[in-house]
């Protein structure tokens, strides 16, 4: 496998990448080192840990699309072809055959999931998160109640499928109305599913599967105006960070 490493300016120089907390980009730059020869890493978890960085810069990562991930809790860099170019004589293909076989490489260089390379006619991402984690999809472009109950499939789905128990109907309509007021409050269909997938993801995480805490997270996320999880997670890095002065003034009585 190759030792060394290159990153791309047209992706670390965007605006997608660099608005992200500083956190979050070396995370993104630790994983890239990482990585196999085709951009694949098993234990991205433990590489986060490891170097100090909290959930959220992972699923920051997830969110804004520089990972894909998979079932497995494999992650691959998405933008891998774009940043590293290996010789056929130092390349070692990757393990996660299986994995690999699930993503295409666009004409960009960027990988894709097969399934979803092309939903209504146009280029999509979708990332399958694990359950532990917040889950995301690119519904398509085409607006209106095919997309809409296209979401809400998803979320009876992940619900059902994430020990929250069988979904009762009242709760089905709960989420309805969920889906049409982040609309209502200026979303896009997208954000919208997104937030309500993350809220049931943190409540999963938290080992907490009723629907009351799933619905006290989006009554909280309503009450900030989040329109989005990206404004969710830049939220939450905020508020650790808020921590951050008094822990710099005690490095500084030893001299730091």
């Amino acid at each position: 496998m190759a030792e060394r490493r290159m990153f791309a300016k047209t992706i670390i120089d965007s605006d997608a990448f660099l608005d992200m907390p500083l956190s979050s980009q070396a995370l993104y730059f630790h994983l890239a080192m990482r990585a196999d020869d085709d951009g694949f890493i098993n234990n991205p978890k433990k590489l986060q840990r490891m170097v100090g960085c909290g959930e959220d810069d992972l699923k920051l990562l997830m969110v804004k699309k520089f990972i894909l991930v998979f079932e497995s809790g494999v992650i691959v860099i998405k933008h891998w072809k774009i940043h590293n170019y290996i010789r056929s004589d130092r390349y070692k293909p990757t393990l996660y055959q299986e994995e690999k076989n699930q993503i295409v490489e666009k004409n960009s260089k960027a990988y894709t999931f097969k399934a979803e390379s092309s939903v209504g006619g146009q280029p999509a991402d979708y990332q399958r998160l694990p359950q532990e984690s917040i889950v995301q999809s690119k519904l398509g472009q085409s607006q209106g109640s095919s997309s809409e109950n296209d979401c809400l499939k998803m979320i009876y789905h992940f619900y059902e499928e994430n020990g929250f128990g069988t979904l009762a109907s009242k709760t089905s309509q709960d989420f309805k109305y969920w889906l049409q007021d982040f609309i209502q409050k200026g979303a896009s269909q997208e954000e919208a599913c997104q937030l309500i997938l993350h809220a049931l993801g943190i409540a999963v995480d938290r080992n907490k599967r009723n629907y009351g805490y799933v619905n006290a997270i989006l009554k909280s996320w309503e009450q900030q105006n989040y329109l989005s999880v990206h404004e969710v997670l830049v939220n939450d890095k905020k508020q650790v960070l808020e921590h951050a002065p008094q822990m710099t003034e005690e490095y500084q009585e030893l001299g730091f």
